[in-house]
């Protein structure tokens, strides 16, 4: 009975500890990618051992930029087209998550709606791994509300920008820049930018260096929907 009651108080001290562990390690990793580029993401590794064990050459075009490099239509065309409430939620759009629900519901033979925002989608690709298994999504709330917590906005949109898959073996708005349209990410012009983000659903199907049609109809949507989104705020110039 004493030798149970001290191997249960052992594995409780055991839990506390990575528990402890879990939360500091995390936040202390949110804290130091607020100051420091992210240069590697999993999903860039995941892609390199595909690439591996299918036998293709190892393709991997990333280069970080700040937000100031970045062509000022770029977030405006991301926001037209993947959330549009970005600058007013704190991570999660309610809204769009009901309509999303509702819309799945109701129509069950067409393709899922999803809700995911840009905090979100930054959170996966920076912290967690693709998958939809109820650990994984949960892991992404936390880490998403500790981004929008610990990070502004222009923060997030940043890191966004420059680790998001945007091509086959491409990473962020430089490579991409250099690899579909031969010039810098700040000299990406307006259609160019509405191409890039009419990508996002799937940016290995899709290709912003060769549109189909079916592109240049979301290029032309997304283009008439920026119209109504202002320019993208400076950091300190929230409001």
């Amino acid at each position: 009975m004493i030798a149970t009651r001290f191997i249960l108080r052992r594995i409780r001290v055991v839990l506390q500890w990575m528990v402890v562990a879990f939360f500091g390690s995390t936040i202390l990793a949110v804290v130091a990618l607020r100051f420091i580029p992210v240069y590697f993401t999993p999903l860039m590794f995941i892609r390199l051992a595909q690439q591996v064990s299918d036998g293709k050459e190892l393709k991997m075009h990333h280069h970080w930029v700040s937000l100031d490099e970045m062509s000022p239509s770029l977030p405006v065309a991301v926001i037209a087209s993947e959330d549009q409430r970005f600058m007013q939620h704190h991570g999660f759009d309610f809204k769009a998550i009901e309509h999303a629900a509702k819309r799945n519901l109701t129509q069950k033979n067409k393709r899922k709606l999803g809700a995911s925002t840009i905090s979100q989608q930054t959170a996966k690709n920076v912290f967690l791994w693709p998958g939809r298994t109820w650990v994984r999504k949960g892991l992404e709330a936390y880490f998403t509300s500790l981004i929008e917590l610990m990070w502004s906005k222009q923060r997030i949109m940043e890191v966004y920008l420059n680790s998001i898959e945007m091509g086959d073996g491409i990473y962020g708005a430089s490579a991409v820049a250099e690899y579909h349209f031969d010039c810098e990410a700040k000299e990406l012009s307006r259609s160019q930018c509405a191409l890039i983000a009419a990508t996002l659903p799937n940016p290995r199907k899709f290709d912003s260096s060769a549109p189909s049609d079916y592109m240049k109809r979301r290029q032309r949507k997304i283009m008439h929907e920026m119209r109504f989104i202002p320019a993208f705020p400076k950091e300190g110039h929230d409001k």
